[in-house]
């Protein structure tokens, strides 16, 4: 309230950004009760009247206030107005469509799948939406196995799918020999850096499904306990479990995170040919990330032009961080300008590469980079790390100096990085040595 009187006493309120900035702060300190919906469909319409063009974030904002039985009908012809406008493949509308038939009623899950399936591109919410949509209308099971079928693609799973597949496994009965929920708490416990809470998860299932299998092998992969990792894959195939592509994508995240280069292409090889496993996009990343890690960012690039596909972006960026690990500078560009024009709104490629050029003193691309950047309007969206300390989570980002410790925590840092520095020394004097 203090800012929108300084706006009218510096007769700033005939800006038009300066007034939508102000009614959008207030809308967002309030709560929408009943009659206030109702306004924001009213608002809507008066809009059409006007002639005013309405993009996805119109769309979604009004669909936002269409929740329960009362607004499903003013739902459904919004739905049918966005997609006679062309917005019904728009990410923020889906999104909110699919929330809107979540919460019509119990039996409009229908609805929100069939409109989760017609996405070409899904994010993080449309993925989390469907899965809290299975766990609060009490069909744990679809909600364990979607979950399974969420971890097999390229998704950063968070919080909220956590707290959701957590709430349906507390609903089955069958609590510990349903392989959706094992796999689910081998998981958690691996994500959170507990792998041996994960084994004895493990050990307590009949260990007959791949499904849980791949959970555990890739909780030590993903751990840097590659060889823990391989030594299970063997006990799999000694116990006649069929692996399947995913359990491929955690062995070979394995040879990459110990650097078994040979032996990961040898798997990579043998997946077709000795397992029948057709190749897949997850399966090339993997190889791209192994010779990538390894240094061999060259004999990775070949694996990406070889590929009987389409690259996607996640290819990409495996290679774009291969790049910048190794100081490939001239490939790094030619990487980084195919992901600017297939995800132009992401801000790591963005930042990778100014990284990149800062390092290796070419100003003058750095700064046309931070250019093209805010010409974008791409904003740098800061990584939040979460540590547990005796029962208390911290969290911070980086170069925070909120948290009431940061001093002694930064100093702890330098100290670490100190020593870092000096067994990095220490092995290239050793191994010059031998």
């Amino acid at each position: 309230m203090q800012i929108h009187a300084k706006i009218i006493k510096c007769g700033r309120l005939i800006d038009t950004a300066a007034r939508n900035a102000t009614i959008t702060s207030y809308a967002e300190c309030v709560f929408l009760k009943i009659h206030e919906r109702s306004f924001a469909v009213e608002l809507f319409i008066e809009m059409q009247r006007h002639g005013i063009v309405q993009d996805m974030y119109s769309y979604s904002s009004v669909l936002s206030a269409c929740y329960g039985l009362k607004h499903r009908r003013e739902g459904k012809s919004l739905h049918a107005l966005a997609i006679k406008r062309g917005l019904d493949q728009a990410v923020p509308v889906c999104n909110s469509l699919i929330t809107m038939y979540l919460k019509s009623s119990n039996t409009s899950m229908e609805d929100a799948i069939k409109i989760f399936d017609s996405m070409e591109l899904k994010d993080n919410v449309s993925w989390n939406s469907i899965l809290t949509g299975f766990s609060q209308n009490g069909l744990s099971e679809d909600a364990l196995k979607f979950f399974g079928w969420m971890r097999s693609r390229p998704l950063s799973v968070d919080q909220y799918a956590f707290s959701a597949v957590i709430g349906s496994c507390s609903d089955l009965a069958t609590f510990q020999l349903d392989d959706f929920v094992s796999s689910s708490l081998i998981f958690m416990y691996s994500k959170c850096g507990v792998v041996e809470d994960a084994r004895k998860s493990f050990k307590a299932t009949p260990r007959c499904s791949t499904i849980t299998w791949n959970s555990i092998i890739f909780g030590y992969a993903q751990h840097g306990q590659g060889k823990i990792a391989l030594d299970l894959f063997l006990e799999m195939n000694e116990n006649n479990v069929k692996p399947d592509h995913i359990t491929f994508v955690a062995v070979l995240t394995a040879c990459s995170h110990i650097g078994l280069v040979e032996k990961g292409l040898s798997y990579l090889k043998s997946m077709e040919s000795n397992y029948g496993i057709r190749p897949r996009m997850e399966r090339f990343a993997c190889g791209v990330d192994l010779l990538g890690r390894a240094g061999h960012v060259r004999e990775a690039e070949k694996i990406i032009e070889s590929l009987p596909f389409e690259a996607d972006t996640t290819v990409l960026k495996t290679l774009l961080g291969a790049c910048r690990l190794h100081g490939d500078i001239e490939l790094a560009t030619e990487i980084a300008k195919q992901l600017l024009i297939l995800e132009p709104d992401e801000h790591c490629t963005y930042v990778l590469l100014s990284s990149m050029y800062g390092h290796s003193g070419s100003w003058e691309k750095k700064a046309s980079i931070e250019w093209l950047m805010k010409e974008r309007m791409v904003k740098k969206v800061p990584g939040w790390s979460w540590i547990e300390v005796k029962n208390e989570v911290h969290s911070f980002n980086a170069e925070d100096r909120s948290h009431p410790q940061h001093e002694e925590v930064y100093q702890r840092v330098e100290e670490l990085m100190e020593e870092i520095k000096w067994l990095y020394h220490y092995e290239d004097y050793e191994f010059s040595y031998t």
